[in-house]
């Protein structure tokens, strides 16, 4: 990984709520971002985490690994970053290049048929992609088997700051000048508020919400991420995102995190109740 050597991106990319993510690369963290910068999102995530060299971790829906390498370089933990949109070879090479592929290892899977042993991980996190997959009702029986009873399981996701009413705002639809909008509904529908989310995982009784909060400039972060795109020309699908987010001003758009402790053996039972087949 290089060394920093565009100054004037660095001062804007280096936040004070984030130290740790100050000692990477800009131009890395933009090249391989799919979404709010994940660097920052995992430093945010581990605050709230207890990480300790050695420990096993799943990374699920890693994208291009930057938040495994982030795990493995600041916590000397080992990372199986998960990913099914990248594949496990073009992970790899990033990996080496980081000087941590004895430590990371690139894992192409779907995020319901996962080759882990049961009770194999010290703890999972999940950066940008958990609202993908996790909505299902019984997502979270299936993924906490494979972690150790007591160990924790952290996401952080975009979210909503307050619940929508049956009438979205305007700025969520607007087609802006690209033909770009924010609001497409095979994302969208996936945000959700903090409480919400907060109540699918503790109604489960799988697990103990240990903290379930947001970040009051999450989406700022957000929008400054799409802001130097917009510049560099890489948006990746227009500026909808970007100009909503402008507009919204942390109204409704942000970032979600939850921790949360497995409770000891609670979902074998839950589990041998239903079909395999259901959960996979």
């Amino acid at each position: 990984m290089n060394l920093q050597k565009n100054s004037s991106l660095q001062d804007r990319m280096t936040l004070p709520q984030f130290p740790l993510s100050a000692k990477y690369d800009p131009e890395w963290m933009l090249e391989n971002e799919m979404g709010p910068n994940a660097v920052w999102l995992t430093e945010w995530l581990c605050n709230a985490m207890k990480l300790e060299p050695g420990m096993r971790v799943l990374d699920m829906g890693c994208g291009k690994a930057m938040s495994s390498i982030f795990l493995a370089r600041e916590f000397g933990v080992e990372v199986w970053a998960t990913d099914l949109w990248i594949s496990a070879t073009e992970n790899l090479e990033r990996i080496k290049e980081a000087g941590l592929d004895k430590q990371v290892f690139p894992i192409h899977a779907e995020a319901h048929a996962l080759p882990y042993a049961d009770n194999f991980f010290d703890a999972m996190v999940s950066v940008d992609s958990y609202n993908y997959y996790g909505t299902d009702d019984i997502y979270l029986s299936y993924i906490s088997k494979f972690i150790k009873p007591d160990a924790q399981l952290g996401i952080v996701v975009p979210g909503l700051m307050q619940p929508l009413s049956d009438e979205l705002p305007e700025y969520f639809m607007k087609k802006w000048e690209d033909g770009s909008r924010f609001w497409e509904p095979s994302v969208c529908f996936s945000l959700h508020t903090c409480e919400w989310w907060q109540k699918q995982w503790s109604q489960t009784g799988l697990v103990k919400v240990e903290l379930a909060d947001t970040d009051p400039v999450g989406w700022k972060h957000w929008l400054l991420m799409e802001e130097i795109k917009c510049e560099r020309n890489m948006l990746r699908f227009g500026e909808g995102e970007m100009q909503a987010l402008r507009v919204d001003q942390g109204a409704y758009f942000g970032l979600v995190r939850m921790v949360a402790q497995r409770l000891e053996d609670t979902h074998i039972a839950y589990l041998e109740m239903q079909p395999r087949q259901n959960l996979l």
